[in-house]
């Protein structure tokens, strides 16, 4: 059976999502949001805020492994952070050449850097050099900045530095995430890379999966927004539920929601809850019509108290509605009324 990653998604999934979607199951392994790295040594209460899975091995709550990612351009001062991140035991250091937001690339990290195969080359051969020899480095890539042009050069340059692996996101930069994944190319950087490859993007249902796996020839799938979409995609691509959603699931992702609110809340650092939720509402609209009609019902909220309070309504209804037709089951027919 081939390997299932839960992707990094800055703005996204942060530790309380993570924790949500690893506990659902299915999972082999984590990616953190990433930690931005300039010209400092950062100090523990950054990882512990961005990634607080150190502070339990490096697990989240169900046991699932975590890799820190750390994003930055200059080789130095990734590798001194590398090196200290490292010394908070987490499961690998991964290093990010996929962001394609505005604001990283304008300071020439993410994306950018795949338009200069020789520095990705000198950040991963520092960071590897940095690092000990039992906690891995690896990479997250696109295929390029506006062209896949230089796809196949930045792959053997991350691999040829110490990347233990790589994840390939199949888009460049200027493509951002819309569709399609050129899944075909994340087969043409695994012929020419002597490192394992793991495939990334478009992967919203089980046939996606078993597409993306046929194209790229790539065993292991890292799922991003498919998994935010659909919070039981790694379980149905296990076999361990129906491969297609159900309206009948749609009371576990409103406990999913409830429970993932109340640990927002619970966050002395957290902010702005109500987007958090309603973000991750917009994508459950993609799996299920009901999540549309709780996003109308919240739309306007600003309270994350009143949201929740709108969302264990819904799950009350819910559930009412359910205990009526399990009372009706076995419920003898009626005695039919014969002519006096």
């Amino acid at each position: 059976m081939s390997r299932l990653f839960l992707a990094p998604m800055e703005g996204l999934a942060d530790y309380v999502l993570r924790d949500v979607l690893t506990r659902t199951g299915g999972f082999d392994g984590c990616v953190s949001e990433f930690v931005r790295v300039t010209g400092s040594l950062l100090p523990a209460r950054v990882y512990e805020r961005e990634a607080p899975e150190v502070l339990q091995g490096s697990l989240t709550a169900s046991g699932t492994p975590m890799v820190i990612q750390l994003l930055g351009s200059d080789p130095e001062w990734m590798a001194r952070n590398a090196a200290y991140a490292a010394s908070l035991s987490p499961h690998g250091i991964d290093l990010n050449f996929g962001c394609p937001a505005k604001i990283v690339n304008q300071h020439g990290g993410g994306a950018m850097l795949l338009a200069d195969p020789e520095q990705l080359n000198r950040i991963v051969s520092a960071v590897r050099a940095a690092v000990p020899a039992s906690i891995a480095v690896t990479a997250k890539m696109r295929l390029g900045v506006s062209d896949t042009s230089r796809a196949l050069d930045c792959a053997v340059a991350l691999a040829e530095g110490g990347a233990a692996s790589l994840v390939v996101h199949a888009r460049t930069r200027d493509h951002g995430y819309r569709p399609p994944a050129h899944w075909e190319w994340i087969a043409r950087i695994d012929a020419a890379v002597q490192v394992p490859v793991i495939a990334n993007g478009e992967v919203w249902t089980v046939a996606d999966w078993e597409r993306c796996r046929a194209v790229s020839g790539c065993a292991d799938v890292m799922l991003g927004r498919g998994a935010v979409s659909d919070p039981f995609l790694a379980l149905r691509i296990r076999g361990l539920m129906d491969r297609c959603p159900s309206d009948e699931e749609w009371q576990r992702v409103l406990g999913q929601l409830a429970g993932y609110l109340r640990q927002l809340q619970a966050r002395a650092t957290s902010r702005h809850e109500h987007g958090r939720v309603k973000k991750w509402l917009s994508y459950l609209q993609r799996t299920w019509a009901q999540a549309a009609d709780l996003h109308g019902a919240i739309r306007r909220l600003q309270d994350s108290r009143e949201i929740l309070d709108v969302i264990e309504r819904a799950l009350r209804s819910g559930e009412s509605i359910r205990g009526r037709r399990s009372a009706s089951v076995g419920r003898p027919d009626p005695a039919p009324v014969t002519a006096g």
